[in-house]
């Protein structure tokens, strides 16, 4: 994200009113998460709780008549993400690292998605990173349909750490590649 968008999102996290309904706005209108299929229908304003629902459409069909599967895995992609990278502030830089996903059933309607990180959580990464200068953390969600059954586990693998602690293994990783360009 770029500097500008991510002091106007801090800007609008310190607005506990204007959240909700701008996330939801901006998140649906955001041309990633448009293609995907998915809607936000839910954005606490805390940001700490993101509800999506993946409709079977024209867009989300697979040849079988269910959910396409990458639609599944790509409508849990940006979220967890978002919730972190909003919530622990300037000082912390947060990646999508990977995921997983297991297909227990085929979506054959609405499959929703929550995604939840409670202040325990948010603790415990910084208590974690005043210990080391990176982590990994796993966050499961699954894709329940409308008869509560789980359609699809997915797991998220996300990185975090302090951004000066990125911002030297970044310059290390710079230096490393000059050096090697200028020993070529």
């Amino acid at each position: 994200m770029s500097p500008f968008f991510r002091k106007i999102a801090l800007y609008i996290v310190a607005r506990p009113r204007l959240v909700a309904k701008l996330m939801k706005f901006g998140l649906n209108w955001f041309p990633a998460i448009r293609r995907t299929g998915c809607k936000v229908t839910a954005v606490s304003p805390d940001v700490r709780y993101i509800r999506v629902e993946l409709p079977l459409n024209w867009k989300t069909r697979n040849i079988n008549g269910t959910i396409f599967g990458g639609s599944m895995f790509a409508a849990t992609d940006p979220f967890y993400m978002s919730i972190l990278y909003l919530n622990l502030g300037d000082d912390f830089v947060v990646w999508d690292k990977g995921g997983t996903i297991r297909f227990k059933r085929p979506g054959r309607g609405t499959l929703v998605a929550e995604f939840k990180i409670d202040e325990s959580e948010l603790t415990e990464i910084r208590d974690l990173l005043a210990l080391t200068p990176e982590i990994d953390r796993v966050y499961p969600v699954q894709l329940i349909d409308q008869k509560g059954y789980v359609c699809a586990e997915v797991e998220r693998v996300l990185y975090i750490a302090h951004k000066s602690a990125y911002d030297n293994k970044m310059a290390e990783r710079r230096a490393k590649r000059d050096l090697a360009n200028i020993l070529e």
